[in-house]
């Protein structure tokens, strides 16, 4: 078994049933949900003309490869009615996988870490809520350590 943590944002329509549900369709068919993050309301980033976010972290622990999770959390979205209008655009769900056990991925579809996780704060947050020694697989140092440096 593999240990996932999977971003999870909404910020179309019912933003809280879009969370709950991914998650109970995650753990039905991905993977056993081991813990979850708080909710987070966040402002949307790159495109800000959008309504806002809410966001949480979930880990699960599956027997799927990365690109088998991939490929499963797209058919979750695809279930909830996710949309893509555009690029960073509004999405009804949006499911990312933001680390899979400590490895370092990348091909045209995905990457492990996720590219984003250094530059969201509500991120590092939430992965060091769940997970306080968690490690940045590509620079060994501990989330909860960058965490600090960008808040004196």
């Amino acid at each position: 078994m593999s240990r996932a943590f999977i971003g999870l944002g909404s910020n179309i329509g019912d933003r809280q049933y879009y969370l709950k549900k991914a998650v109970a369709l995650i753990g039905k068919y991905v993977g056993e949900i081991v813990a979850m993050s708080s909710v987070e309301e966040t402002l949307p980033v790159d495109f800000i003309e959008q309504p806002c976010f809410l966001n949480q972290i979930i880990i699960i622990e599956t027997d799927l490869a990365p690109a088998e999770l991939l490929s499963s959390l797209k058919s979750i979205e695809e279930q909830l009615g996710r949309i893509k209008r555009f690029p960073k655009g509004p999405r009804e769900i949006d499911l990312d996988i933001l680390l899979y056990d400590s490895i370092i991925y990348k091909d045209d579809l995905l990457e492990i870490p996720h590219r984003e996780i250094k530059n969201r704060d509500f991120i590092i947050k939430h992965l060091v809520e769940l997970d306080p020694s968690l490690i940045d697989p590509v620079t060994g140092v501990k989330y909860i350590d960058i965490e600090k440096k960008r808040h004196c």
